[in-house]
């Protein structure tokens, strides 16, 4: 690191469970985030304030007055425009030590199978389940850390599936692609604006500590927030010896 580095990330340094070696991890890290609306906002400006040396940001979105409410990344002046590059400009005005690129198509099977290969860790932060499976795997295909995370009304939650580690689930595991779960949608449903940026915000902390291996993982824990009396709940994940996806992998 330069001089001008180790002054920007000195907070970071000064962590013992971080230190140079940690930063250096980071800045020599590449992560994807799939999603740049509300979760993937503050999550990737997390990600690129924390100096992680690569971000890629899948969104084939655009950004509309509705967003502005909750999803911070992203102008008024930006409306019309794609909300990947929305990110990425943020990010490079936040960050010049990070390279960016904004991928602006849909996420499917193949574009993710691409994608995840060649990254360090996996953060998704969509609103379906279609394109939440399709991550899913690709993570376990590739033997990449997924961190997860979702918010509709008040009600958040966030995870780790991490299939490099034997007893751990992956996302079908606990919402197995067979089951029929109504699909809720911030445009239809609502949303508390500053609870995407407690969950996105937590999903960047888990990707920057799987990235460093500091602390402890919420792999195999599902951490559910109530937004109204602001009280998180665990429950822990069993893997599922007979997941469609993950089973004999």
């Amino acid at each position: 690191m330069n001089d001008e580095q180790l002054l920007r990330y000195s907070r970071h340094i000064l962590l013992d469970e971080l230190g140079i070696d940690g930063q250096q991890k980071l800045l020599a890290s590449h992560a994807l985030v799939v999603g740049a609306g509300g979760l993937g906002s503050p999550a990737a400006l997390y990600l690129g304030s924390a100096g992680v040396g690569r971000i890629t940001i899948v969104d084939h979105d655009r950004i509309d007055a509705t967003n502005l409410q909750r999803q911070i990344a992203h102008k008024l002046s930006g409306i019309g425009h794609f909300k990947a590059h929305s990110v990425q400009q943020a990010i490079a005005e936040l960050n010049p030590d990070v390279s960016v690129t904004a991928v602006t198509v849909r996420a499917d099977d193949a574009l993710l199978d691409s994608l995840v290969q060649q990254v360090d860790v996996v953060l998704d932060c969509t609103d379906n389940f279609a394109t939440r499976h399709a991550i899913n795997r690709a993570c376990v295909r590739h033997r990449k850390p997924l961190v997860s995370g979702a918010a509709i009304r008040f009600d958040g939650q966030v995870s780790v599936y991490d299939r490099r580690q034997d007893a751990s689930p992956c996302y079908a595991c606990v919402f197995p692609e067979t089951d029929q779960f109504e699909e809720t949608r911030c445009s239809t449903m609502g949303v508390f604006a500053p609870l995407v940026g407690v969950i996105g915000s937590v999903q960047a902390a888990e990707a920057l500590k799987l990235l460093c291996d500091v602390g402890e993982p919420l792999t195999g824990r599902l951490q559910m927030l109530d937004g109204r009396s602001m009280r998180w709940n665990e429950v822990k994940m069993p893997r599922d010896s007979a997941c469609s996806v993950c089973a004999g992998r």
